[in-house]
């Protein structure tokens, strides 16, 4: 069973980019639309609409609200999300080939992006 997002959600994320060390991922959906479970590898999340999305992993659910223009950090992780809000979704996603630098991570990832 493949986890990658292009085949389980293949109506919402679209491959825009890919070369041997990135591919980049288009996410569009419209208010209400749920994703199955799927995995990302870290990533670079890149707003193109203001959202609200409920993301859900291991029985850890997380509220966001992300506005347009945002630029965050999505560390390694399964997770499935609904559009909870009253406008369609839209982000780029930046997905990293490379293993992180030392390997091993620290524990397990928070649910959705890091934003500082």
């Amino acid at each position: 069973m493949t986890l990658d997002p292009a085949r389980t959600d293949a109506d919402a994320y679209t491959v825009v980019f890919e070369n041997e060390r990135v591919r980049v991922l288009r996410y569009h959906d419209a208010p209400g639309h749920r994703t199955t479970p799927h995995a990302h590898p870290d990533s670079v999340m890149v707003t193109l609409s203001a959202f609200e999305r409920r993301l859900v992993a291991g029985g850890t659910t997380r509220d966001v609200a992300m506005p347009s223009g945002l630029v965050g950090w999505l560390p390694a992780q399964e997770h499935a999300g609904e559009n909870i809000g009253s406008t369609d979704t839209e982000v780029l996603f930046v997905e990293l080939k490379e293993p992180a630098p030392g390997g091993a991570r620290p524990g397990p990832a928070p649910v959705g992006p890091t934003v500082r």
